[in-house]
């Protein structure tokens, strides 16, 4: 599972991507801006929006759908890329959502933050 910031580029390696723009931004919230979405604030602020939510159940259930048919056909791993402005906030947090569930579900998942990354000194 990867998060990315459209505005960094479309990472290249990326099986699926899904564009999480749309949704409500933290961005423009001046407490929450120098967050991201593995602080709890910013997830709180996520959280209580029910399209966030929306987009959460529906790219699993889709991505749940497909799985089975990648494994069959010898598939070893699946790059999924979530992707919003800056990369930051929500891309950040439907990404861990979304590792999260397959992970409790039992899949092998890793989670890479692009942004957040080239960030780090």
């Amino acid at each position: 599972m990867s998060a990315f910031g459209f505005k960094h580029g479309i990472p290249i390696d990326a099986d699926y991507v899904f564009d999480v723009r749309f949704l409500p931004n933290p961005h423009w919230d001046p407490k929450l801006r120098p967050m991201t979405g593995l602080d709890k604030p910013v997830a709180a602020f996520l959280d209580r929006h029910t399209e966030v939510h929306n987009f959460i159940y529906q790219t699993r259930s889709y991505l749940e759908l497909w799985l089975p048919m990648l494994e069959t056909n010898n598939r070893s791993y699946l790059t999924v890329a979530i992707g919003c402005t800056g990369g930051k906030h929500r891309s950040v947090y439907i990404a861990e959502q979304l590792a999260d569930y397959f992970r409790s579900r039992g899949k092998n998942v890793q989670s890479r933050h692009r942004t957040l990354e080239k960030r780090k000194p």
